[in-house]
């Protein structure tokens, strides 16, 4: 027997029209509250939503999305970490080195503190003899020195009075000097001498280092004297003749006479 292949009216529906009359009959039946059991088989032919790939797609989409989200504000908190941890190494380092620069500057003043301080020391000059005065003055004529004049001042003194070094320097003699008695020289620290003559006693010997106001000895009247008191000098060597005026010595130093 020969089959013919259905044409008009008769022909077999295509699987798009199948599956559109089957959307449409669902939807009818939803409208009208018919779905009851003759249509579960009929839905159950065609794949549920969870099973077309559509969900998952959309769950993966979201899970990215969180984890860029996650990534970018991490980047983010890494980069403000980043810029503070810089912002405090900048701080540290302005830190240290205003404090280096407040180390050198204490530094240098304390050198300059320390440099002024010595050169004050240095040029520091006393009265041999603390609240004495001159008894006879620069130059004073008489028979009684032998040159003519004075050539010192004499600082009034009873014998036994401590005499100081007018300033620092070095002792260049310490012994009998003749007509001065009992003799310290010392070369001052500025190249300049000073004489101190008629000592009862001395406490100092030659190559000794002394400074302003140290004791060198005793005043008296050994030498020729009329009386106790403190023959001083002051010279450009330490040789006899070489004698400058020793107020105007000691007045250029500072010392009020």
């Amino acid at each position: 027997m020969a089959f013919t292949r259905a044409s008009g009216k008769h022909r077999r529906p295509s699987r798009t029209q199948r599956g559109t009359a089957r959307a449409a009959g669902v939807a009818a039946l939803a409208t009208t509250g018919v779905v009851g059991s003759l249509t579960a088989p009929a839905l159950a032919a065609e794949p549920a939503a969870a099973q077309t790939g559509l969900t998952p797609v959309v769950t993966l989409d979201d899970a990215v999305a969180d984890r860029i989200d996650a990534q970018a504000a991490a980047q983010h908190e890494a980069a403000r970490e980043a810029a503070e941890a810089a912002a405090r190494k900048v701080a540290e380092e302005a830190a240290r080195e205003k404090a280096a620069e407040a180390a050198e500057r204490a530094r240098a003043e304390k050198e300059r503190a320390a440099r002024e301080a010595e050169r004050k020391r240095l040029n520091t000059f006393v009265s041999p003899i603390p609240g004495s005065y001159v008894s006879t003055g620069y130059k004073s004529g008489g028979a009684v020195w032998s040159s003519g004049s004075h050539t010192g001042v004499d600082f009034h003194a009873a014998s036994g009075t401590p005499v100081q070094s007018v300033g620092i320097g070095t002792v260049v003699e310490a012994g009998w000097g003749g007509s001065y008695g009992n003799q310290v020289v010392i070369r001052m620290n500025d190249g300049t001498y000073t004489q101190y003559g008629h000592l009862s006693s001395i406490g100092v010997s030659v190559g000794q280092q002394v400074t302003a106001g140290q004791q060198i000895g005793f005043s008296g009247a050994t030498g020729n004297v009329t009386g106790a008191h403190l023959h001083f000098e002051a010279r450009t060597t330490a040789e006899y003749g070489s004698d400058i005026d020793p107020v105007a010595y000691l007045r250029a130093h500072g010392v009020n006479i």
